[in-house]
């Protein structure tokens, strides 16, 4: 599972704050009918995150940028692809937003299921979607999931770790080394839905290792309320699978070239996300085609094909309702006869081919 960021089409200059769209909607049809869907408040189509300002273009896209990309508008591609086949089984499209992945990955693997009536037994992601909820989601339904947790604070830091400090059961409490209580505080849903444990100004003012143990004021031990799911993901994400995994998961990555180089799909040609949806859809049905030709090239004569439909191999199943019903007609006389003259040749250029469907039509 993975996503890939879609430039909309709509230029970052048609940005406008969201209280000026009623005065925008005069002059401009795209805002008047954005401001009439969201009136008519249609159920079926989800909402997508509010922000500040909107594009008057597009005002569905998202302004988004990532590392050392530019912002720009645009939309997420989000595919749930079988890793033995490489067939894209699940397309979800959402606005750019980081936060839109995991809700993306939760309804494909939903559809999934349904539609199939298969639940996958493992799944591999970077480490986009390595949130403890979203892994506890994957448990409770037998999905072994292979992804790398998300880091919310800094690595590599030299100060006192949560081995240096020793828990009290019967206060609920946490020990330093040096002696002192750290406290629990609570549930900071600030910090990522977190327990807080927490020492005084006072207790470590005087304290001979605190530069060795914090650089603020105070210790603080931050223990995320979905401990448990996370330490089970570091032990498997130490096992020779979770690796083999991670590098059948880069198959996904070939799946988004194909998407931009071969099928030219670096800029969305529709507006609003309702439209782009199909153009991702769309997109995803022309990658999926080309496999299944090939898995059709591969397949035995007819008749030996029919007889061993019932032993086909599990690993083909997604393709197996589109196996019967699929034949290519055989050439008709008119086809051989303009295959054998030279009239029919691929190599023709288009003025030359358009004569002779011309020419076709003309002798019925």
């Amino acid at each position: 599972m993975d996503g890939s960021f879609i430039q909309a089409d709509a230029n970052n200059a048609s940005r406008v704050p969201r209280e000026k769209l009623g005065e925008v909607a005069q002059v401009n049809r795209n805002v008047r009918q954005y401001l009439d869907d969201l009136e008519r408040e249609n159920q079926l189509e989800p909402k997508p995150p509010q922000q500040d300002k909107v594009s008057t273009t597009d005002p569905d896209a998202a302004y988004f940028s990532k590392g050392d990309w530019a912002s720009k508008l645009g939309y997420f591609d989000n595919y749930l692809m079988d890793n033995a086949s490489c067939v894209i089984i699940g397309v979800e499209a959402t606005v750019a937003s980081s936060s839109q992945e995991i809700i993306s990955a939760r309804t494909m693997l939903a559809d999934y299921v349904e539609n199939f009536g298969l639940t996958p037994k493992t799944l591999a992601a970077d480490a986009g979607y390595g949130k403890a909820n979203f892994l506890t989601w994957l448990e409770n339904r037998g999905i072994t999931p292979y992804i790398p947790l998300r880091l919310h604070y800094p690595s590599g830091n030299q100060l006192y770790g949560l081995d240096r400090f020793t828990y009290q059961p019967e206060t609920n409490s946490f020990g330093c080394p040096e002696g002192k209580q750290l406290k629990y505080r609570g549930i900071k849903p600030a910090a990522n839905r977190s327990h807080i444990y927490r020492s005084t100004e006072a207790q470590c003012r005087d304290c001979l290792r605190k530069a060795e143990c914090t650089s603020g004021r105070y210790k603080q031990i931050v223990i995320h309320v979905d401990e448990e799911v996370r330490q089970r993901a570091r032990e498997r994400n130490q096992k020779p699978d979770y690796f083999r995994h991670q590098r059948s998961r880069k198959k996904i990555e070939a799946l988004f070239g194909e998407l931009t180089n071969r099928i030219c799909l670096r800029r969305a040609r529709l507006r609003r996300l309702k439209h782009v949806r199909e153009q991702f859809l769309m997109a995803a049905t022309a990658q999926n085609l080309k496999r299944l030709v090939r898995y059709l090239a591969s397949m035995p004569p007819v008749k030996k094909q029919l007889r061993n439909l019932k032993s086909a191999s599990k690993s083909l199943r997604l393709f197996e309702p589109c196996r019967i019903g699929i034949a290519l007609p055989a050439p008709t006389p008119v086809f051989q006869q303009l295959q054998t003259s030279g009239h029919f040749n691929h190599r023709h250029s288009p003025t030359r081919q358009e004569g002779n469907r011309k020419t076709l039509t003309a002798n019925g």
